[in-house]
C-alpha cells in the first residue's frame, strides 16, 4: 500500500485529538517507567504489514518508511522512548547487516 494511503487510513481511523492523546499517554507512561506500548505497537504492526516492509539484505537498501509514517501520523512521536527504541533497533539491524557484509 502507498505511504500516503496508509497515513490517510490511520488518520481516518484515529482523529487528531486521539492521536495526540496516544503520544501524551506514551510520554506519561514512560515518565512513570511504565512501558505500555500495546496500542502503538498494534498500529505500527499495521504500518509494517501495509507497507510490505521487510528487513533488507544490506544496509544500503534500508527503508525507514514505517517510522516516517508513524512520525507523519502521530504528532511529536519522535520525542517518545518508543520511537527512539524503534530507531535503535533499526540502527542495530544496520550494524548487524554491515557486519555480515564485511565478513564476505
Amino acid at each position: 500500500m502507498n505511504q500516503e494511503i496508509i497515513i490517510q487510513t490511520i488518520k481516518e481511523q484515529y482523529p487528531r485529538d486521539l492521536r495526540k492523546q496516544v503520544v501524551k499517554s506514551l510520554l506519561s507512561d514512560e515518565k512513570e517507567k511504565v512501558q505500555n506500548y500495546n496500542i502503538i505497537n498494534q498500529i505500527f504492526s499495521y504500518v509494517l504489514k501495509e507497507s510490505n516492509w521487510s528487513m533488507p539484505s544490506n544496509s544500503k537498501e534500508w527503508d525507514s518508511t514505517p517510522l516516517d509514517i508513524m512520525s507523519a501520523v502521530f504528532p511529536k512521536i519522535e520525542t517518545t522512548k518508543w520511537h527512539k527504541e524503534q530507531h535503535m533497533m533499526t540502527q542495530q539491524g544496520i550494524d548487524v547487516i554491515v557486519g555480515e557484509d564485511t565478513k564476505n
